[in-house]
């Protein structure tokens, strides 16, 4: 059966274009403002949705993305909070790829198979697990394929030819390129090692490459979704939750709203940056 995730990148392909990936934190700046940016994101054409598991050492984010844990956490957001929003987001989206990304110690304490079991039930399409490495396959990812859930592996500018057989060896769904070294929105990518790095991860897989990190303008994101099958953005759009919270730390009808309205700016820098 033909996955959400393959058939948004068919789609894409159909329309000469890569993907539109946004990465926003489950339950920032509350529950019921996290739900209505989820919805303005599948409103905004965004083609994949990536849900940020909180958690309170996010070693790979930058301080944009680390408040956002933060925020989500101080309101009292879980990891079974997050599996409800991934539920209610695919009964009110059945088509829209949902990918959760995060880190292994939650789902550790929650329990791995309890945690796939409920990803599935849920309607959760794949995870992107940062502090996983293919060495410990049997933690999370074999299981997690057994369960029907892709697994997407990340590289970055230092995997080398040695190396990329062995990180992309069990990858599903695609391959999230890490454009840049360092921690989350902090630099921006740069367009000649976008085009380098996809050469070189396409020659080891065929899944579809998608640029992450350091993309925080249409034109970056256009320019990254012609380079490479897709581009991500994350702390930019983080960032607008920070600057229109309220004095009580939730959310603002600005908030959903300048989301929004960047969001489709980004879908149109993609879908005018033709691969």
């Amino acid at each position: 059966m033909t996955s959400r995730i393959n058939t948004a990148f068919a789609n894409a392909r159909s329309e000469g274009r890569g993907i539109l990936g946004v990465f926003v934190t489950a339950g920032d700046p509350d529950r019921q403002t996290s739900e209505a940016i989820l919805d303005a994101l599948v409103d905004s054409k965004v083609d994949i949705v990536e849900l940020g598991m909180p958690f309170s050492d996010p070693m790979a984010d930058g301080p944009a993305i680390q408040a956002a844990s933060l925020r989500a956490l101080k309101n009292g957001m879980t990891l079974a909070g997050t599996l409800e929003l991934a539920r209610g987001f695919r009964q009110r989206h059945p088509d829209t790829p949902l990918v959760l990304m995060g880190y292994y110690n939650p789902i550790y304490i929650y329990g791995v198979d309890r945690f796939l079991a409920d990803a599935s039930d849920a309607g959760v399409d794949g995870l992107i697990i940062v502090d996983l490495p293919p060495e410990e396959d049997d933690e999370l990812c074999e299981p997690a394929a057994e369960a029907g859930l892709d697994f997407i592996r990340l590289v970055t500018p230092t995997s080398n030819e040695k190396r990329l057989p062995v990180v992309l060896g069990s990858a599903s769904g695609f391959v999230y390129y890490v454009a840049i070294t360092g921690i989350t929105g902090t630099r921006s990518a740069a367009a000649d090692t976008i085009s380098a790095a996809y050469k070189r991860i396409s020659a080891v897989t065929d899944l579809p490459v998608v640029t992450g990190f350091g993309i925080r303008t249409p034109g970056q994101a256009g320019e990254a979704a012609s380079l490479s099958d897709g581009a991500i953005v994350g702390s930019a759009v983080v960032e607008i939750i920070a600057d229109t919270i309220g004095a009580d730390g939730n959310g603002t009808p600005e908030t959903v709203s300048k989301i929004a309205a960047f969001v489709g700016d980004l879908a149109d820098g993609v879908a005018a940056a033709k691969g």
